[in-house]
């Protein structure tokens, strides 16, 4: 049995658990991140029970000291990593440009955009060495579009869209593929998080259709991560059957 090792930034919630979850089996091992120790010692269990090694690690991917630390900690037995999956991630906020709060906007730059390059810059020395190497960032259809009072979360999921599109060039001769995962409406702690603990905000998102869940997105990366090596998927946009657009939604 191959023994691989699977990072997932991001894992004590939605699609990140979901991800983790889905990925969890014998002969596995997966390293799961995030900021809530709790939540991360109680997501262990259930992955250890479903047969997979788990190693966690709570830290914020916005701080690059603690994200260094994390790489240079890492036990030997869990240094064979073959795929890194950038999932944290955050909306904060919901407002016209001129009242945006600043505090918001470094919330989703640092965490969207840093975050990811500080877990990729550090990655890859660990990838490089794997075969069949992969990267999966987890985009979102507002990395493809822009829409009202999204400015800034928008910019930074266009960020990753062009960044995972660099990456992929810089990283092809090292024979590490490149992938992106952009959902649409998925619900999860994605709303609450944005209208900062308004369920009847957060609520309203999803009233009316049925949108897709974590465990849809967790699918799709587990077919690209055990594709072939010779097929390299660049990027996925899905959407749930009741939207057509990031605007485009039928409401019954």
């Amino acid at each position: 049995m191959i023994e691989e090792t699977i990072l997932i930034t991001g894992a004590t919630s939605g699609i990140g658990l979901s991800t983790a979850k889905i990925l969890a089996k014998p002969g596995r091992k997966l390293i799961i991140t995030g900021r809530r120790k709790e939540l991360l010692q109680s997501i262990k269990k259930e992955l250890v029970e479903n047969g997979a090694e788990v190693y966690m690690a709570q830290f914020d991917v916005r701080n690059k000291i603690e994200v260094e630390s994390f790489f240079e900690q890492l036990p030997v037995d869990f240094q064979q990593i073959r795929v890194l999956i950038n999932n944290a991630g955050l909306a904060a906020g919901l407002d016209f440009i001129q009242n945006g709060d600043t505090d918001d906007w470094d919330q989703m730059i640092d965490t969207n955009i840093k975050g990811l390059l500080y877990m990729t810059r550090s990655a890859i020395k660990f990838l490089e060495k794997a075969e069949g190497a992969q990267i999966v960032n987890v985009g979102s259809i507002a990395g493809r579009e822009v829409y009202p009072k999204g400015n800034v979360y928008c910019a930074t999921k266009h960020a990753v869209d062009a960044l995972t599109r660099a990456i992929r060039i810089d990283l092809h001769e090292k024979g590490i593929r490149v992938s992106s995962v952009n959902p649409g409406l998925v619900e999860t702690e994605f709303s609450l998080v944005r209208f900062k603990g308004d369920n009847e905000k957060a609520n309203a998102v999803y009233q009316g259709l049925e949108p897709l869940v974590g465990d849809d997105i967790a699918e799709t990366i587990r077919y690209i991560i055990e594709s072939p090596y010779r097929i390299s998927i660049a990027d996925l946009t899905i959407f749930a059957s009741a939207q057509a657009s990031s605007r485009d939604v039928i409401r019954k």
